[in-house]
């Protein structure tokens, strides 16, 4: 599941302490904050559900449904570090609320979008809108909590990030089959409405303020060739099939290397001149830390490509509507969740448990390929329940830990910068994953007509293979990453 993970948003955010520091937050701040976390990530999940109402309302591109899975997790992304450090100036309460008021219009923007550009954009908006809110939930949990609570508290931010993602699809699926006042899928924006709305008037009452005393001044420069290296790298990747590959998608991709040439050249100017790079790029000269992003982007990579597949296979393929398609998730959901808590209970057992996930991940994406390959026209939704669990069992045992394990090998002094680029990387993993297993995906499918089993059921063998190989892969690194056991020792 596409999220951020407690100990190193928190790590990320985490301010020092300050003079004046206000009194413990009451339970009715704590709420209101987690809830802006929650919202940012339903938005993630309850969408992949909807994906195929939308494509058919809006007789939108496949191209169209993968920028607005991919746009959403892009801009995230790219402003996660610029929201901290603007909460951190000008005040965390301040910008959790202007992210959540931004966040409720992009909604409403996105629910009355005419057509696929238009509600593209507005999920490029509520992108950025997520990212000015979400930071400032984990500061601000480090910040007015007493550390004797803080422990449960993360605890509780752990837990209503992973039942987001379990409700998001099961709510997508319920609002679009529900078609109120003949809408269909635009219910999973407005939901976000009147939610958006009481937490901002609600914050202004019962959040208290908070700022961090040496705040950084912004990496505007860095931000600025940052985005365009990644635009140049996804908007081909997912535009391109449609378009038959013409020269501007391979010029882009190629000149999408030199951008992240020139990135890599900012931020260095910058720390030479004092300044507060985006990324400091010493970082990924320590072996354990680049080994660890690359860990996190291959395994985000295949969590959000593995529900935008799965999902369309259901729905267009296995004529489930959007309940049914929501209702499978349920058992994913309810071992992910389990396999999380089990997850910090065997956290002794340092990388093992990772090494468990990730097999547990390649046998349950291996049987679905060869069930999905196999079956043919005789593909049921039921036969694929099984293979699912171990995809969640997997994920849950994996995905939890690995940023903590990652960050075990980090330097004391650097973890702060080093979990702020692990949580930019998880969402551009995400969005990577989407464009380039959604290409494969729609390669394999061909113009094959709604509800033919045998067609989709190849196309998902085809690319959950390459999900397969993203998971082979992660079980290949583990190795060489810090056993975080091992250290406690």
């Amino acid at each position: 599941m596409a999220q951020t993970s407690p100990s190193a948003g928190a790590a990320h955010t985490a301010p020092a302490p300050l003079p004046d520091r206000p009194a413990a937050a009451s339970r009715g701040a704590l709420v209101l904050v987690l809830t802006g976390a929650f919202m940012a990530v339903l938005d993630t999940f309850i969408v992949l559900v909807a994906a195929p109402a939308i494509q058919a309302d809006l007789h939108a591109s496949d191209a169209d449904v993968q920028l607005v899975l991919a746009g959403y997790q892009l801009t995230y992304a790219l402003a996660l570090i610029t929201g901290a450090r603007l909460g951190d100036r000008h005040g965390r309460k301040r910008l959790f609320q202007v992210g959540m008021a931004l966040f409720t219009v992009a909604s409403v923007g996105c629910a009355l979008a005419p057509g696929a550009g238009a509600l593209i954009a507005a999920r490029l908006v509520q992108g950025l809108a997520a990212a000015a809110m979400f930071p400032q939930v984990f500061a601000m949990l480090q910040v007015l909590v007493p550390a004797e609570r803080r422990a449960r508290a993360f605890g509780a931010l752990g837990a209503v990030i992973g039942i987001a993602g379990a409700v998001g699809q099961v709510l997508g699926g319920v609002l679009v089959s529900a078609d109120l006042f003949g809408s269909t899928w635009r219910p999973v924006f407005w939901v976000n409405v009147p939610v958006g709305v009481l937490t901002v008037a609600l914050a202004a009452r019962y959040v208290p303020e908070t700022r961090a005393p040496q705040a950084r001044r912004l990496d505007l420069p860095g931000a600025g060739v940052l985005t365009v290296a990644l635009g140049l790298l996804v908007v081909p990747l997912v535009e391109g099939r449609a378009a038959g590959w013409p020269l501007w998608t391979w010029g882009s991709l190629a000149a999408s290397v030199l951008a992240f040439v020139a990135f890599a050249l900012v931020e260095r100017r910058v720390e030479a001149s004092g300044g507060a790079p985006l990324v400091r790029l010493r970082l990924f000269r320590e072996r354990p830390f680049a080994v660890g992003i690359t860990l996190v982007l291959l395994t985000y990579a295949g969590i959000n490509s593995f529900f935008l597949v799965f999902s369309l296979t259901l729905q267009d393929g296995l004529g489930q509507d959007a309940l049914g398609a929501g209702l499978y998730y349920t058992p994913f959901a309810v071992v992910f969740f389990a396999a999380s808590l089990l997850a910090g209970r065997l956290a002794r057992f340092g990388r093992r448990v990772l090494q468990a996930g990730a097999l547990l991940v390649l046998l349950g994406f291996g049987t679905t390929v060869a069930l999905a390959a196999g079956a043919g026209a005789g593909l049921t939704a039921g036969r694929l329940v099984a293979s699912l669990v171990l995809v969640g069992a997997g994920n849950g045992l994996l995905v939890t830990p690995l940023l903590s394990a990652v960050l075990a090998g980090v330097r004391p002094e650097e973890t702060g910068l080093a979990s702020g680029v692990l949580s930019t990387g998880q969402q551009i993993g995400g969005a990577v994953g989407v464009a380039v297993i959604g290409v494969l995906f729609y390669d394999a499918l061909g113009p094959a007509a709604h509800q033919d089993a045998a067609a989709y059921g190849q196309a998902l063998a085809w690319s959950l293979a390459a999900n397969a190989a993203l998971a082979a892969l992660v079980s290949l690194l583990l190795p060489f990453l810090p056993d975080p056991a091992s250290r406690r020792g």
